[in-house]
């Protein structure tokens, strides 16, 4: 068993990163944003001043951090062809600049033992070079053929379930048959995502979108439906990735308010429920 459970605790270099206007500009279009969006989508619009979508989050500084080890490599060796990116929160201290350099830290929090599977668990804080807090994520990634070793299970049973009630907000948003090939410019090349022979291999008929794309199209469905747009609003998203997308595929995003300045949703292609056990929460 390769993964070293032991790891749990582990910390990441202090390293530096960097986007500006630019990068935030094309993660919006990579996202399906566009002249509805012109905020989000242009920083050139008269009376219009650039604002950046909460979920530019999990891509901001991608490619440009400084030398020094990751937490997550330091969880022992596997597979990659294994692992899939099992959930996605983030949770924001302030709106993202426009543009920035910052710090990043990150820090594997837990390893749970699924018999036939592993999950690891990591949280990444951002700050600006000044201390100020900017945001942080946590994610799970789950990897397959990696467990067995007796450790802990982790949590299980239902969690951000809808009430059995029709949504409060219900949006469509259509993604492009070629949205993955404008979300990877953001950072993840991966060629599951773009090369049909390496798709393949992973035992689809074509190349998928990438989670966290279906993840930026929800996110900025639910900032229009629940804040209108305005990012100073919202400040935390997460949910579980539950079944891939197509590109091409349309997304319906339903959300349920279930208290003041919180809600659940879900994210679904037709009846498929492709991200799950979401959670936002605004003012």
């Amino acid at each position: 068993m390769p993964l070293d459970p032991s790891a749990v605790g582990a910390t990441g270099d202090v390293r530096t990163i960097s986007w500006n206007s630019k990068d935030a500009l094309l993660y919006a279009v990579g996202i399906g944003a566009g002249q509805a969006d012109l905020p989000f989508t242009t920083e050139n619009t008269k009376d219009t001043r650039q604002v950046v979508f909460p979920t530019f989050a999990v891509v901001a500084g991608s490619g440009t951090a400084s030398p020094g080890k990751s937490a997550m490599s330091q969880i022992g060796t596997f597979n990659f062809a294994l692992l899939v990116h099992g959930s996605q929160a983030i949770t924001l201290a302030r709106p993202i600049p426009v543009e920035a350099t910052a710090t990043t830290q990150d820090k594997v929090v837990a390893m749970y033992d699924k018999g036939k599977a592993a999950v690891v668990v990591t949280e990444n804080e951002v700050r600006l070079d000044s201390g100020e807090l900017l945001w942080t994520t946590r994610s799970s990634a789950f990897i397959r053929g990696e467990g067995g070793w007796g450790g802990d299970r982790g949590p299980s049973g239902p969690q951000n379930e809808p009430p059995d009630t029709a949504p409060d907000h219900e949006v469509t948003l259509q993604t492009s048959p070629d949205q993955a090939f404008v979300y990877r410019l953001s950072g993840d090349r991966n060629p599951l995502h773009t090369d049909p022979s390496f798709a393949a291999l992973g035992g689809f008929d074509r190349p998928i979108l990438h989670g966290l794309c279906t993840y930026g199209f929800t996110g900025r469905a639910l900032l229009g439906a629940l804040v209108d747009g305005d990012v100073t609003r919202f400040h935390h998203i997460e949910g579980r990735f539950s079944s891939p997308v197509l590109p091409g595929e349309a997304l319906t995003v339903k959300a349920w308010r279930t208290a003041a300045g919180e809600a659940v949703f879900t994210t679904s292609v037709g009846d498929r429920v492709v991200i799950d056990q979401g959670l936002v929460r605004f003012t």
